[in-house]
């Protein structure tokens, strides 16, 4: 197993030779710069190293670039220009092994979740639920935990809050109160969500982490790729999918603490997706999540044009910076090159935010964490170029790799499985039906009733107004039946007292 030194990832030349240490890529990293600058590079760069030692990784493909991990690059007149510039021992044009995921299922392998598995919290803080309406959807959940009942997919869900709606009043003294008002702003957000493709996303069969993690037979780590071409446009259901997932890693992965690598490398490009209009609440989570992720072995590394895009408490946890050139024409944009400046270790030589905006194409400003921990001096980095291909794989390409995919088959199909949504629909069902037998049974028994009245109106009549199976009686016999009743109440008194007299005597 390569150790030590050769696990060190070549990001590129400065006046020395600039290096990655796995170690510590744990503790995140944030790749910026302007459009055009060569941030796509060096994420891809990085992805490959990762891959050489072992380590697989998740990168978001947002303009379709990064399929071309899965062809090997070919020489051309800037790689052999900049290659001369450096000194890169055993570099070779090679592939990496990969896999094509699509949360839409349309470029790649879906990426599925349950609604179950997502649970009430993480879905209270991507839709932005205020207090009452987070208990509301806590009690949607804790039902369906009790009747035994799963909640797969968004139908399963809305469904569940419509039935507890619709029978309030039977279940407000063993859940509380259900607010139809509330239930319907919930519904209200998940058709917002459902819009953006959730009801692709919520469903089965669920995502296996452990094919997340793969390593090739050679030992190398799978780059999975997915395909956010779309996902890009809507913002909700990729923050949905990064935070489930980062949750999902944090509680399935045991602690390891800091390793000679990482287990999992996320590459989440256009970050500003994340954290633009987000709920406060997601924000919170998702800072949480990252800070205590790293324990798990896991590294987050944050691609955006402008560092300001990350909130700070995020940008603070940082470690390992790749700094391309940012263009400062407008006071934003200023403060995002003083911003990005003052978070990288100073060098000497050097004004660091005169050397952001004077920086070439290809070249960046790197601070990297050193096996000590602490932050290297910011180095002016002509960055390496990558071994696979720069640009997309063509649509025939990308079939061959699904195809040879080592979960070809094992998510394509959706299963739509008997869960909430049919089983609270058998029992409405059954509830109409009994409604209905009772009804019936009800018109019938006022139906006999109604005959039966009307039969002794007619026998009354026929009587002269008189039943006749009922004879009145005389004086003298209402006198003899009191006198009587009067005996019998005496003989029977006298009878009791002197049986319990004879009891207590004894």
């Amino acid at each position: 197993m390569e150790r030590g030194d050769d696990l060190r990832i070549a990001l590129g030349q400065g006046e020395r030779a600039v290096f990655l240490h796995p170690g510590l890529v744990n503790r995140h990293g944030m790749i910026a710069g302007a459009t055009g600058t060569g941030k796509t590079v060096s994420l891809q760069v990085i992805a490959e190293g990762l891959s050489r030692i072992g380590v697989p990784s998740l990168v978001s493909d947002v303009k379709g670039d990064l399929s071309g991990l899965a062809r090997a690059g070919a020489t051309n007149p800037k790689i052999d220009e900049r290659l001369g510039r450096m000194k890169l021992e055993g570099f070779a044009f090679e592939a990496c092994p990969t896999v094509f995921w699509d949360l839409l299922g349309e470029r790649g392998h879906p990426i599925r979740a349950t609604i179950t598995d997502m649970g009430p919290a993480l879905l209270s803080r991507l839709l932005d639920l205020n207090e009452t309406q987070e208990g509301i959807l806590a009690i949607a959940f804790r039902f369906a935990d009790d009747e035994g009942m799963l909640m797969l997919d968004l139908k399963d869900l809305q469904r569940t809050l419509r039935f507890l709606a619709e029978n309030a009043k039977t279940f407000r003294e063993e859940y509380g109160n259900v607010s139809s008002a509330s239930v319907g702003a919930i519904q209200r957000r998940l058709l917002v969500l459902e819009s953006e493709g959730a009801d692709t996303f919520f469903g089965e069969p669920e995502l296996e982490l452990q094919d997340l993690l793969r390593t090739s037979y050679d030992g190398r780590g799978f780059v999975n790729v997915l395909d956010a071409t779309r996902l890009m446009q809507q913002p909700k259901l990729y923050a949905t999918f990064l935070l489930w997932l980062l949750s999902e890693l944090f509680e399935e992965l045991p602690e390891v603490g800091d390793t000679e690598r990482p287990k999992f490398v996320f590459f989440f490009d256009e970050a500003h997706l994340l954290f633009d209009d987000a709920p406060k609440a997601l924000i919170e989570k998702i800072e949480t999540v990252v800070k205590l992720i790293r324990s798990k072995g896991v590294g987050v590394f944050f691609i955006s044009q402008n560092p300001l895009d990350v909130p700070e408490p995020v940008l603070a946890q940082l470690g390992n910076r790749v700094q391309h050139a940012l263009r400062a024409f407008t006071p934003r944009e200023q403060k995002a090159v003083r911003v990005a400046a003052e978070t990288m270790r100073e060098n000497p030589a050097f004004d660091t935010a005169e050397a952001i905006s004077e920086l070439g194409v290809g070249e960046a400003l790197v601070s990297v964490l050193q096996p000590d921990g602490t932050p290297s001096v910011t180095e002016r980095t002509l960055m390496a170029p990558p071994r696979s291909r720069i640009g997309p794989a063509s649509e025939e390409e990308r079939r061959q790799v699904m195809a040879a995919s080592p979960v070809a088959g094992d998510y394509d199909e959706a299963i739509d499985r008997e869960s909430a949504y049919e089983l609270l629909g058998k029992r409405v069902e059954r509830q109409a039906a009994d409604s209905e037998m009772a009804e019936r049974m009800a018109t019938a028994e006022k139906a006999r009733l109604e005959a039966e009245k009307a039969r002794m109106k007619i026998e009354r009549g026929a009587g002269g107004g008189r039943s006749r199976g009922r004879r009145r009686q005389t004086l003298a016999e209402a006198a003899a039946k009191t006198f009587v009743r009067s005996l019998s109440s005496r003989l029977a008194t006298r009878v009791v007292r002197g049986l319990l007299g004879g009891v207590m005597r004894r």
